[in-house]
């Protein structure tokens, strides 16, 4: 589902183009952002790329381009809105992971950029602090989307993972957004350094002896559900007031 911004909306939303691991073009992303909003409130990097393999067969080349782009482009942004506005202003900043609890067999590059942004989060809601800013990360698990099954040949990568995952089901992208939603929202006031995993209880899947039977319990939320019952709850408080 695509969703569109409703035409009586007031969001001002714009496009950059910045390949987030270019300083400079990263500089320019914040620049601009200041002088169209005059303001950064919130920065979430979702921003990153990865590609199968085992350890053993990656070159430097492909190692070094997704260790740039999840970690170094992770830092500059955060970085660059703390130099451009938050430093002097504070704001609130999410930076997106991955489930890599356990180790990430086939995806250990990834993995070892996504741990290192984990612990920059909390050194940065140490060191931001005192500037007013908070820093959280969300670590998603296993998230079906269309775009996300197209990038993989093999069409079983995602049935194989839901034995493994407690809620015995995948999770969706909605289930994300509404937990970085939360996290830059004021009820997440009292919350810095910290990591919401949103993975259906995949990461504490494996306890020996005890395994989770099969169940329907966790019902997913979906945007245009959701979108639906709101419009059938205000028409019918709307026809109690008549």
């Amino acid at each position: 589902m695509k969703l569109q911004i409703p035409k009586k909306s007031t969001a001002d939303v714009r496009e950059v183009k910045c390949n987030i691991r270019n300083e400079d073009e990263v500089k320019s992303l914040m620049d601009a952002t200041v002088q169209h909003y005059g303001k950064i409130d919130y920065l979430v990097n979702n921003g990153g790329g990865q590609f199968p393999s085992l350890l053993a067969d990656i070159k430097l080349k492909g190692w070094n381009a997704v260790i740039e782009t999840n970690l170094t482009g992770t830092f500059l942004c955060c970085r660059e809105a703390y130099q451009k506005w938050m430093g002097e202003h504070g704001g609130v900043i999410v930076n997106i992971i991955v489930d890599m609890w356990k180790g990430f067999p086939v995806m250990g590059h990834t993995a070892a950029a996504r741990a290192a942004v984990e612990n920059l989060t909390k050194t940065a809601s140490l060191e931001w602090a005192p500037n007013h800013i908070r820093i959280n990360s969300v670590a998603p698990g296993t998230i079906y989307s269309d775009s996300a099954a197209a990038n993989y040949a093999d069409p079983e990568t995602f049935s194989r993972a839901i034995p493994n995952v407690p809620a015995k089901r995948l999770g969706k992208v909605e289930e994300i957004s509404a937990a970085v939603c939360f996290l830059l929202s004021p009820a997440a006031a009292y919350i810095t350094g910290e990591t919401l995993k949103v993975d259906g209880g995949s990461s504490l899947h494996g306890f020996p002896g005890f395994s989770v039977p099969d169940h329907e319990g966790f019902k997913a939320y979906d945007w245009e559900t959701d979108i639906k019952e709101r419009k059938k709850s205000e028409t019918e408080m709307e026809k109690s007031k008549l």
